[in-house]
């Protein structure tokens, strides 16, 4: 087996290591969230991922780098460290404690939609009449996910378990994409910009949870859990999939593997929470990842 070979088989060990932890993670949300508020479970998590980002920084001597940042580069990372972790965990977290994790799980998967939409008034960018198909497809089946049909003619109702949940899932939609679109002109190495936006998230979190008098000491559980979310939502798991692409022959390889994550995630659900998955949550999911593929495909 030659050296790229053996690469490439490598890239794929860390995508799926990546694909299988982001799988459990909407189970790891609703479990924590029954023992801790949100913004508590967030400030454990992204402590606990600051802390896994500095020890990596330690251990692969890149530590130095920080000293060469400037204070343009300092703010930067502030304002993107603001919309994430911050405002996206915060928004998903609370969409969560509303949410059926069935139902949350596919909608916030919709992001690479509306990164499209998000790309055409922020970076001029043009979309093909097929695309604009690729994502009503893909949005039809996140009002079936939401509206839990039985009959088709039930959509039309549309009967939403919870309206504010289903509103700030999608919400974190647009979070995601202005963060990734603003992230590209982050000069930052990746892992020291990962450590950035989660110190300065921390921070933001801790100031919001004081200013929301959500102060207290979380039972174990909420304490296990907002650590697990930090090592493997976040964490080791960011870096094992940074990893996974710089490895792949090319990214499309490691990046097909992401479309795993919600077919896995609902089976974790099934099996972790006892969630009755609903035919509706299938087809909905179906539909929306039907939908991410065209729209690549006709982009």
């Amino acid at each position: 087996m030659d050296g790229k070979h053996r690469q490439h088989k490598l890239a794929y060990a860390y995508a799926m290591v990546a694909v299988l932890f982001w799988a459990t993670s909407a189970s790891a949300f609703k479990l924590s969230l029954r023992h801790v508020q949100d913004l508590p479970l967030l400030f454990l998590a992204s402590a606990t991922s600051t802390v896994i980002f500095g020890i990596y920084l330690t251990a692969a001597q890149r530590l130095h780098l920080l000293r060469t940042l400037t204070h343009k580069d300092l703010l930067w990372s502030a304002g993107l460290g603001f919309l994430n972790p911050f405002l996206y965990y915060a928004i998903l977290f609370k969409a969560y404690s509303l949410l059926p994790a069935q139902e949350a799980q596919p909608i916030n998967f919709v992001w690479p939609l509306t990164l499209v939409l998000l790309s055409i008034p922020l970076l001029g960018q043009r979309i093909k009449p097929a695309s604009i198909l690729a994502i009503f497809i893909s949005f039809t089946g996140v009002v079936v996910i939401a509206t839990r049909p039985e009959r088709p003619s039930d959509i039309l109702d549309f009967r939403f378990s919870s309206g504010l949940g289903v509103l700030l899932a999608l919400s974190t939609t647009v979070v995601w994409a202005l963060f990734w679109i603003y992230n590209t002109r982050d000069r930052c190495d990746e892992a020291v910009r990962l450590f950035l936006n989660f110190a300065f998230a921390t921070g933001y979190t801790f100031i919001a949870v004081l200013l929301t008098d959500q102060v207290d000491v979380p039972v174990w559980q909420g304490l296990i859990g907002g650590v697990y979310i930090g090592l493997f939502e976040m964490g080791i798991t960011f870096l094992a999939w940074l990893k996974a692409l710089k490895l792949a022959r090319t990214t499309a390889h490691v990046v097909n593997l992401i479309y795993l994550v919600p077919f896995l995630s609902l089976l974790v659900i099934a099996l972790v929470l006892d969630e009755q998955i609903l035919p509706a949550t299938l087809v909905g999911l179906v539909l929306i990842i039907a939908g991410i593929v065209l729209q690549k495909r006709w982009a």
